[in-house]
């Protein structure tokens, strides 16, 4: 099994990558989003790091499935009808390759100086974390199928690739970004 850890990214490089795709998630504050964190689970595809980023469900996850996300679910809590609560989507469509220069590991350890607020926000990635490392294996296997159908089939999955990032663009905007 890989371990498989949450990492912050540079907000400056998130920005420009959303400068050459609008697939990337956004952190703009035009759209109320700059205080919210670039958040993911980091796996190695095509020889490059990608960041897959960690989002909040949402109700159009509630009973939409696809390749190209992975719902995070609570193991240990169950609603009324029997199933595990949602309390988190990994978006492989928007995953971004990332360079250890933009990326940090994010402390999901409490500490005594956190607020109650920030506490709980930890228990819930602790939970996340958890579900995503006993999953790995499902991570690794969906992202490389979504690369490998954007990148290298295209035309056999339009809608699909209407919803993900171009790999391959933002590959080259890594490389340009790390040269500076």
């Amino acid at each position: 099994m890989r371990e498989l850890d949450f990492y912050l990214l540079d907000m400056k490089y998130i920005r420009a990558l959303a400068k050459s795709d609008d697939n990337v998630m956004s952190v703009s504050p035009q759209t109320g989003k700059q205080t919210r964190p670039f958040l993911g689970v980091i796996i190695l595809l095509n020889g490059k790091n990608y960041c897959i980023p960690l989002t909040s469900p949402k109700q159009k996850f509630q009973k939409s499935s696809g390749v190209d996300f992975i719902k995070i679910f609570d193991t240990e809590s169950s609603l009324n009808n029997g199933s595990n609560k949602l309390i988190g989507v990994l978006n492989i469509n928007n995953m971004i390759p990332v360079a250890s220069s933009v990326i940090q590991k994010y402390n999901i350890v409490p500490t005594a100086n956190d607020t109650p607020q920030k506490r709980a926000e930890k228990r819930l990635r602790a939970k996340q974390l958890n579900w995503c490392r006993e999953h790995s294996d499902t991570i690794y296997n969906r992202a490389n199928k979504v690369y490998r159908i954007v990148t290298e089939t295209p035309e056999k999955s339009r809608s699909l690739v209407r919803r993900c990032c171009d790999f391959k663009k933002l590959e080259l905007v890594l490389d340009k970004y790390i040269l500076k």
